[in-house]
């Protein structure tokens, strides 16, 4: 009679570190929002009220950022007319000019910001991919007339209460920009609409 118990030992073996495996992936914390993660860090660096404001600002101009790149390169791929192609690779170009900027004058002040997409921006990202056809077209501009609507709002307001010279005038160049990709963007939500309309009868 042949002897098993090795292979008994084996099989034992793989299956405890299977089951070890298996553990260790289900009890894996979540990956933490990128946003969250610069927030803490700034908060542990900064004493002053002024700071925090300034770097809470940065941190949701790079969440917007990452945002419009995301998703301007969502709608260069999905887009139904070309309109909205052209805007998606406009806010793509011009959302990733403006991130290299942020992240510079970030670096300079010591401000962390996040540079990875955040858990607001994945969201978003997933509501506009599952739309297509002229759904995906305008629901793609009213994200874009909406997210630059605050943020023309906020930059505004840190054009004039910003107590760092640096931001308040880095803030104030943009705005220009801003303003420009707004009417933009409800230049292409008009016609989006009427091309829905005209869809629907």
């Amino acid at each position: 009679m042949k002897n098993t118990t090795p292979i008994k030992k084996q099989f034992f073996t793989l299956s405890l570190v299977a089951v070890t495996l298996f553990g260790a992936s289900c009890s894996s914390p979540k990956a933490e929002d990128t946003k969250e993660v610069a927030t803490e860090h700034n908060e542990a660096k900064f004493d002053s009220t002024n700071n925090e404001k300034d770097a809470k600002f940065l941190v949701n101009v790079a969440e917007i950022n990452l945002e419009e790149i995301k998703l301007g390169q969502l709608a260069k791929q999905m887009g139904r007319t070309e309109r909205v192609r052209e805007l998606g690779q406009m806010m793509d170009d011009a959302h990733s000019k403006c991130m290299n900027s942020l992240a510079t004058l970030a670096a300079t002040k010591s401000i962390t910001i996040p540079t990875t997409p955040t858990d607001n921006t994945l969201s978003a990202y997933k509501t506009l991919n599952n739309k297509s056809g002229a759904d995906f077209d305008l629901a793609y501009c009213d994200m874009m007339v909406n997210g630059h609507k605050d943020a023309i709002k906020m930059f505004e307001k840190a054009s004039v209460e910003s107590t760092d010279v640096d931001i308040k005038q880095w803030a104030t160049d943009i705005l220009p920009e801003l303003r420009n990709h707004l009417d933009h963007a409800m230049t292409c939500q008009k016609e989006c609409e009427k091309d829905k309309s005209t869809a629907n009868k």
